[in-house]
This record gives C-alpha cells, structure tokens and sequence, in this order.
C-alpha cells in the first residue's frame, strides 16, 4: 500500500489499531508446522477495549471459549473475510483473530505492523479494515513517524484525528510566532535564527542530557545501569528524534514560508514560480532525516564507551579501513604480535538492511561486534553473521521481543552482555 492509499484509509476511520507482529503472528503464514493457527493474537489490553466486538459464549457445554465471527477488509488485495475473534479463558488473557488472508502474512520481515481500523460508514457487511505494512518499506517508517511509535512500542489503540505527533500547543506557538515575525517585518530575522539544523553533536548531547534528568543519572556510565542498550535505544530513537522534529519543523517552516512570501505577488504566484525550491526543501528534508539517524547512533555509543572509562578510538583509518571503534585502539590492532583477544572492532548500524555485509569483508584478526536497534533482521541474516563470525549487539529489551528473531540466536549478545563481558577494563 503505498503512503496516499494509507492515509485514506486513515482518514474513513474512527478508532485506529495498530500491532507489531510477533513472530508468532506470522511464522503460520510461511510453515505448515504451525498451520493450526492462522492469525493474529491480540493482546487482553485490546480485546477489553471497545475496537473488536464483543465476544460471547455460543456453547454452554464450553463455558471458557468465548468467540464472536465478524466481517472484515483488506483494502491491499480488496477482499472481505469472515473472520473469527476466540478467547479461550482457561488459556491466558490473549484473543485470536482468525478468518485473515495467509498472504497477507508470509515472508514479511520481523517487527512489521499490521494496521486496523473501524470505519465511520460500513463497506458491504464489513465495519472493519486491516492491513500489513511490512516494516523493511519506507510506508512502515511513515507508520512510525505519524503516530510517534515509541522504541519499545508493541500495540495500541489511536485516534484518527489526532495521529500528528506534534503537539498542538508547539504548533500553535510556531504559527504565532511566524506570524508575528511576517507581520512585524523581522523574518528574515526568524528565518536566520534557525537557518541551520542543530549539528548531531548537539542533538545527542541533548538527548543524553534529557535521559540522564529524567532517570537522575549524572553520567552513562553503561556500568552503572541494568539495561545499558534500553537506553542506548530510548534515548537515539525516541528522546534526540522527538528533539529533531521539533527543530526541523521551526527550520522547514521558516524556509516555505520565505519561498512564499518572496517567489510572486500572490499565493498563487508563489506556489508555481516556488514550486522547484519547494521540491528542493521537501526533498532535503527527507534525505536529512535519514542520514543523521546514523551519526547520531555513533555518538551515543561514544558517550557509554566514555563515561564507562572504556579505551577506544572512533574512526581511525586502518589498510583503507574506517570501522566505527577500535577498542582498545589502532596502535594495539595493528600490533602483529598481539593475541586474538587484545582488540576488538566495534561497527554501530541503526538499520542493517545488507549494509552488515561490507563488515563481513574486514578482516582485522580480532572479534567483531556490530551494534544496533534494529528490530528487524531476518533469521536468516543473522545466521548468515554467525557464519562471517559476527556477533550482534542489542538492546536487553529486543534480544527477548516476540516481534524479533534474537532470541534463541547464540551470536546475538545484548548490551549489557558486550560491556559486562566482553570489554577488559583495566
């Protein structure tokens, strides 16, 4: 489904529902070992909500299985199903939805969403849609973005008018706040003041800053706290992003604002004969979103790897080689006579995607840990680490997520296991 067809669905909805997919959700889908299955739990959180209909017991002689059939729409292929909701009650607190197209399902990448909503006007005899958006797709990302989906987020129920993450009282004040600049002929003031984007530098300092308020820490030291990598995860993709778009929509705003006001002598004017600087910024805004997630990884593992008084050296340049860190550093790496053990290389990657393979390639006669909060990595990729010898580094929470495949994987090690085994600090 691609990102207008979404948001239309969005928009005939009255209540939203969204799931990340466990591995259980989905494995029916693509093994016949678990074809007894064929759907989706649903959390007792959502089932004693108001967004399924209710269920009841049909069967006096099984008074534990409560169950109701209901019809529902997948707007991706277009076809009803008559689906089922059970509850069996002497079983756990968790609802099976059944009755869902399998395809829907197979071969989707782990953590993917799955999308449901209650129409306000009823199509045929179904009052409610659902979707998969496959969490590998910039659609998922949109997903994530609109609803302000946490790190450690799993399911939730939402309001369809209110889904825009910023909060009405900053975009009011932005709104205020240009005007007055516009009106009082001080823009091209405003515009300068916030002409260029906060540094990554800066952002992660905030970030970490913000943390270490909130839990009242005086340092990262990774040491010192029990999920080192819960952190790592909070404070990169949730605290520094929240910090980001705040910045950005105050710097984008601005600059359509001064292409509008300087591109004609009417709206009209403005927005074809600033049409390409428009596109431009738009574009930008895109490619900078992307690119400082990156960066801004590295720094927050710089500043654990820091405040745990860990030796270690970021980018040093090696045979044409630039890996993330070397610990303890390049002097001890290129020591021909050193042991296995004496260094170690330390790549950081939010996203994996087949960017781990270029870390496959460099040989450094050392272990190789690859950091990253990604929850989206196949079964498949991680094997295929294991046998390049390369150990994944994760957040404590998502090396034991039913919506991940690191559970179970030997080379998988969460962030406190790296510090608290894995570094030798003398």
């Amino acid at each position: 489904m691609h990102q207008q067809e979404i948001q239309n669905w969005i928009s005939k909805s009255e209540k939203l529902f969204v799931k990340k997919l466990s591995r259980n959700d989905c494995l029916w889908a693509d093994s016949h070992e678990y074809g007894h299955q064929n759907g989706v739990y649903i959390p007792r959180e959502i089932r004693e909500a108001d967004f399924f209909p209710k269920l009841r017991n049909i069967n006096a002689a099984k008074p534990h299985i409560f169950e109701t059939p209901f019809a529902t729409l997948w707007p991706a292929t277009g076809e009803y199903k008559a689906s089922n909701l059970k509850h069996y009650s002497n079983k756990g607190p968790e609802m099976h939805f059944t009755g869902v197209p399998k395809e829907h399902f197979a071969g989707v990448t782990p953590a993917s969403l799955m999308l449901g909503g209650i129409l306000r006007e009823s199509q045929g005899d179904a009052h409610h849609w659902f979707m998969v958006i496959d969490s590998g797709c910039e659609e998922a990302e949109l997903l994530e973005s609109l609803f302000d989906l946490p790190a450690d987020f799993h399911f939730g129920l939402f309001d369809p008018q209110k889904f825009i993450s910023v909060p009405q009282n900053e975009t009011d004040a932005l709104i205020e706040e240009l005007s007055h600049s516009f009106n009082a002929g001080t823009l091209a003031a405003f515009i300068a003041a916030v002409s260029k984007l906060p540094s990554p530098q800066l952002l992660a300092a905030q970030a970490q800053t913000a943390y270490m308020q909130e839990h009242g820490l005086e340092s990262l030291n990774p040491f010192a706290m029990s999920n080192p990598g819960d952190a790592l995860m909070h404070i990169s993709r949730d605290i520094e992003y929240k910090l980001y778009k705040r910045a950005e929509l105050r710097h984008r705003a601005a600059e359509v604002v001064r292409i509008i006001t300087t591109s004609g002598s009417n709206i009209v004017q403005s927005v074809v004969r600033g049409f390409p600087q428009l596109d431009a910024t738009f574009l930008s805004a895109s490619q900078h979103r992307k690119s400082r997630a990156g960066r801004s990884f590295e720094q927050h593992i710089a500043r654990l790897l820091t405040d745990g008084k860990i030796l270690f050296e970021e980018q040093a340049v090696t045979g044409g080689r630039r890996p993330d860190f070397v610990l303890p550093n390049l002097i001890t790496l290129n020591d021909v006579n050193r042991d296995f053990g004496d260094a170690l290389i330390l790549s950081a990657k939010t996203t994996l995607r087949e960017r781990w393979k270029q870390i496959a390639m460099e040989k450094f006669n050392c272990a190789i840990f690859l950091a990253t909060v990604d929850d989206r990595v196949s079964a498949d990729a991680i094997d295929d680490m294991q046998r390049q010898e390369i150990c994944l580094v994760v957040p404590e929470s998502l090396k034991k997520a039913k919506e991940s495949c690191y559970k179970d994987k030997i080379n998988v090690i969460t962030f406190k296991a790296f510090f608290d085994e894995k570094i030798d600090v003398k």
